[in-house]
């Protein structure tokens, strides 16, 4: 095991191992994000969504990223308990004693990936809600502990069954994965070409065991005071519209944050971090589109601050149009002047709200234009 890693270091790693993991894969973004945040704050991550969209591949790439031991299994109703847990072992059951031979199992993963993972029967079921709640299998009259740290599994589609609702919750992120969409295709084929040719088969780990325990003992050191009233805010805007946390998932929220936080190399929560919640709140298919909206308009995240943005960025366009069209001394100038201040106020705020460079660009361009506008109508002003 390689010596852990300062925490100045630590806070790099995160970000590297996620363009690590969606580097083969075309349109797979928020996927390998799942998993990174799933890794890091030591939880579960259910991906849903027709086959062939690199959901397993994904996984056996972060195993090798991390160097994990790593277990895959396709679940059927007709599954064995012993397929997924080892067999038992003959010579130990001659003796009397009931023992399993869990080497290469899921017992002995680090990382496993669960496929079609809702067609579990009951007998798999029980022993999967221990294993991923306690990390303990209870096997006859014995309790194996399990060095599982993450399991990313995959369905086709949401449970609806009552029996799965345990199992289903205790997958903390979520996540609806789509076809690449058509302006992709391009880029989709010379990236699987590649893929055929073997370019991505040389994996070589880029953060350790050590390195993943140490940032999530990091995950609890984040400060999350700021984000708290907002958080409760949202889960009762949520509640009001249809979409109902557990218990244990308000409970874990705040470790989901605190991870999303530290894979944008900060201690410190924002009111951004809190559109984790994208992948934390939905349950159904149509809460996943819904989450989304309301985290949008709630949240002032970089994407709903550039929309404040280009709108102002309209406005000023249409101002500058007028201001070509008026003659010097116009007593409309003076109007425009005032609106030209308020706005380069309003484009300052903004740019102290956020260190998203996608702003901070477009703050930069809007206060140039803004401010040679600005000359133009003193020139017309005389001023």
């Amino acid at each position: 095991m390689t010596e852990t890693a300062q925490p100045a270091d630590l806070l790099e790693k995160p970000r590297l191992f996620y363009e690590k993991l969606k580097e083969p894969f075309v349109g797979r973004d928020e996927e390998a994000l799942t998993i990174v945040l799933a890794l890091l704050s030591g939880e579960h991550v259910i991906i849903i969504g027709e086959p062939g969209t690199a959901k397993s591949a994904l996984a056996r790439r972060a195993a090798l990223l991390l160097n994990a031991k790593f277990f895959k299994y396709l679940l059927t109703r007709f599954t064995e308990p012993s397929e997924l847990f080892g067999p038992l072992d003959i010579n130990a059951l001659r003796k009397g004693l009931y023992k399993r031979i869990t080497s290469n199992k899921l017992p002995d993963a680090e990382i496993a990936f669960l496929d079609e993972i809702f067609n579990a029967n009951s007998a798999i079921l029980n022993s999967l809600l221990s294993i991923l709640q306690e990390r303990v299998l209870y096997d006859g009259y014995s309790e194996i502990k399990v060095p599982l740290w993450s399991l990313v599994s995959a369905s086709n589609r949401i449970p609806d069954e009552p029996e799965l609702d345990a199992l289903y919750d205790r997958l903390l992120f979520r996540h609806i994965v789509k076809p690449v969409p058509e302006e992709l295709w391009e880029k989709l084929l010379d990236r699987s070409w590649m893929i055929e040719k073997g370019v991505f088969e040389d994996v070589k780990p880029v953060m350790s065991s050590s390195d993943l325990l140490s940032l999530n003992k990091l995950i609890f050191q984040v400060d999350l005071t700021s984000v708290k009233q907002s958080l409760l805010r949202l889960f009762a805007i949520l509640e009001d519209n249809g979409m109902h946390l557990t218990d244990r998932r308000k409970g874990k929220t705040l470790k989901a944050i605190a991870a999303y936080a530290l894979f944008n190399g900060r201690m410190k929560a924002r009111t951004e971090d809190l559109f984790v919640l994208k992948y934390i709140a939905p349950r159904d298919a149509e809460d996943f589109d819904k989450i989304n909206n309301i985290l949008l308009e709630e949240l002032r995240t970089p994407d709903k601050i550039l929309v404040e943005l280009d709108e102002i960025d309209h406005n000023v366009e249409l101002i500058k149009k007028e201001v070509g069209r008026l003659k010097s001394f116009d007593p409309k100038l003076v109007e425009i002047y005032r609106s030209l201040k308020a706005a380069r106020r309003r484009v300052a705020m903004i740019s102290r709200t956020s260190d998203d460079s996608r702003v901070t660009n477009k703050v930069d361009v809007l206060i140039n234009k803004i401010d040679d506008l600005l000359d133009e109508v003193t020139n017309k002003l005389g001023m």
